[in-house]
């Protein structure tokens, strides 16, 4: 009886020891990703759009059985509402990294950036920047990424297209936060350059205005040929509306904020106030094999709903930034995540990568062979602009 009593206790323990041995093959990893982003106020749709691409690429990881260093990975986003106001940004990223001990924070506006910038590299976490500017790598911070290109990439287009269709006297309507006046600044050195006159400039509180009808008239009295606009989607089309409606008949360059197939619905349901416009090219416009299945998908899985750019380039950056964790072997170290996104977005599925993002520059910018839209005809025409500017 006693040896049958040791018997069953050995066959106890080795059978609790083979559960251990097999557990981690079964174990399961939460990675939680933070998020601080305008989610109210003026700003509020372009915040949820940037989140919606993050949350699509989440879904689809959750479902995939993705593993890191052969544990199965599950991601959850952690969504904080900073009003795009930087200050806000800092005191939630603080929250995300304390408490929710994220190792990748996604916020898409430069001031947030920056404000995120001044302590990441201490807490060694990721800063997915949705913002262009160039000056969010310039700084030297080691644990960026900034997902769109350079909207520098955009400005010769920009200047060409508008000067040759309706000439050389511009003002500047456009927004009046740091992301806006940063565009402005290199926009309007551009421009000059090129022998075009900036004949006025009143920037506007777009995430606090539903009224732009005296900003507009005041920059229209100068009789400009071009307005330089731009901020949040809503209020940029709103500014193009008073515009028409006040009997401007000229051209728009509109900053990469704003996307021209959110704007459509509050100009009436097509282009017509926007012709001759040049912006960034809209998602459902694209005719890459790529874009149009993504397309297809977020249409299949939002209701029909229509995908913008940011959201199909926030949705890249989570699928280049799962697979880092892959090639880094954590879920865990931002700096060794950030040291294998160039080789990740490389291996991005297509179908991942809508936008074709080529890779990622040592600095952490993403890089692309940019295109972009403008309208004619009341339709969108994409212009390559490498192509473009050779002509």
């Amino acid at each position: 009886m006693m040896l049958r009593r040791h018997f069953n206790k050995l066959t106890g323990a080795m059978l609790l020891a083979g559960v251990a041995l097999s557990a981690p093959a079964f174990a399961e990893d939460t990675v939680k990703i933070g998020f601080s982003g305008p989610l109210s106020g003026g700003a509020a749709q372009y915040g949820k759009n940037t989140l919606d691409g993050l949350n699509f690429a989440v879904e689809e990881l959750n479902k995939s059985d993705f593993k890191v260093a052969g544990k199965t990975v599950k991601f959850e986003v952690v969504a904080l509402d900073d009003k795009y106001n930087p200050s806000e940004t800092a005191i939630n990223f603080q929250r995300l990294v304390q408490q929710n001990q994220t190792p990748v924070v996604l916020c898409p506006h430069s001031g947030g950036g920056y404000a995120i910038q001044t302590t990441n590299e201490r807490s060694n976490t990721l800063l997915l920047s949705y913002t262009s500017v160039p000056q969010i790598t310039a700084r030297g911070n080691k644990l960026t990424l900034r997902i769109p290109p350079e909207f520098t990439s955009y400005i010769p287009a920009f200047v060409k297209h508008a000067q040759t269709k309706f000439g050389k006297k511009m003002a500047v309507a456009n927004a009046d936060h740091d992301y806006a006046k940063i565009w402005t600044k290199e926009f309007q050195t551009a421009w000059e350059a090129a022998g075009g006159e900036t004949v006025a400039s009143n920037p506007m509180s777009y995430n606090r205005a539903t009224d732009f009808y005296s900003g507009v008239s005041k920059v229209l009295a100068s009789k400009p040929d071009v307005l330089f606009i731009g901020g949040a989607s809503e209020p940029t089309a709103l500014v193009v509306k008073q515009a028409r409606e006040l009997g401007f008949k000229g051209g728009f360059v509109i900053i990469d904020q704003a996307k021209m197939d959110q704007m459509r619905p509050i100009l009436g349901g097509d282009y017509k106030m926007l012709e001759g416009a040049i912006g960034v090219l809209p998602m459902i416009d694209d005719a890459q094999p790529s874009a149009v299945e993504f397309t297809k998908r977020w249409r299949d899985a939002h209701e029909g709903k229509d995908p913008s750019s940011e959201m199909s380039l926030n949705y890249t950056a989570m699928h280049a930034t799962a697979i880092a964790m892959q090639l880094a072997g954590t879920t865990t170290d931002g700096a060794a995540i950030r040291a294998k996104l160039d080789e990740a977005m490389k291996k991005l599925d297509p179908k991942n990568n809508p936008n074709g993002l080529d890779g990622v520059d040592a600095k952490g910018g993403s890089e692309a062979n940019t295109r972009v839209a403008v309208i004619e005809g009341g339709k969108v025409k994409e212009l390559n602009i490498r192509d473009y500017m050779k002509q």
